[in-house]
């Protein structure tokens, strides 16, 4: 798409919509939201802009292939559920830290199951998309 203003338009809304999917990933853990809800809010900004400046830029702009951010992803919530193993706890337990941050609240194994979702549906959505774009 040439239209300037759409090309303004999407470089201004990028990082504030990828900003709003880390919310929804950090706030998940414990409200409504999580790493599925912020990897598909993620994705449609990075779709947006690859609809407005095209593949190849979007490919550049991510610095990593989806395919493998997908993988990523899957291998981080995979771990994330054996720290619980050698406590002597079931596969994918939680486990919290003792203490509070002032923003996450507890952090612990369900936020890193969080960011491998988000990380993961990012990675498949934008390989189905780019895939289709290409075609």
């Amino acid at each position: 798409m040439k239209s300037l203003i759409v090309q303004t338009t999407i470089r201004a809304l990028l990082p504030l919509v990828l900003l709003f999917s880390i919310f929804l990933l950090v706030r998940g853990h414990n409200d409504p939201g999580g790493g599925f809800v912020g990897g598909l809010a993620a994705s449609a900004a990075i779709t947006l802009y690859a609809f407005t400046f095209g593949v190849e830029q979007t490919r550049s702009l991510l610095h990593v292939r989806p395919f493998i951010l997908a993988a990523t992803g899957l291998a981080i919530a995979t771990l994330s559920g054996v720290f619980a193993v050698p406590v002597g706890l079931p596969f994918l337990t939680g486990l919290w830290t003792p203490e509070n941050t002032p923003v996450v609240g507890a952090i612990g194994t369900p936020l890193l199951f969080d960011a491998g979702v988000y990380c993961a549906v990012l990675g498949v959505v934008l390989t189905i998309v780019f895939e289709l774009m290409e075609e």
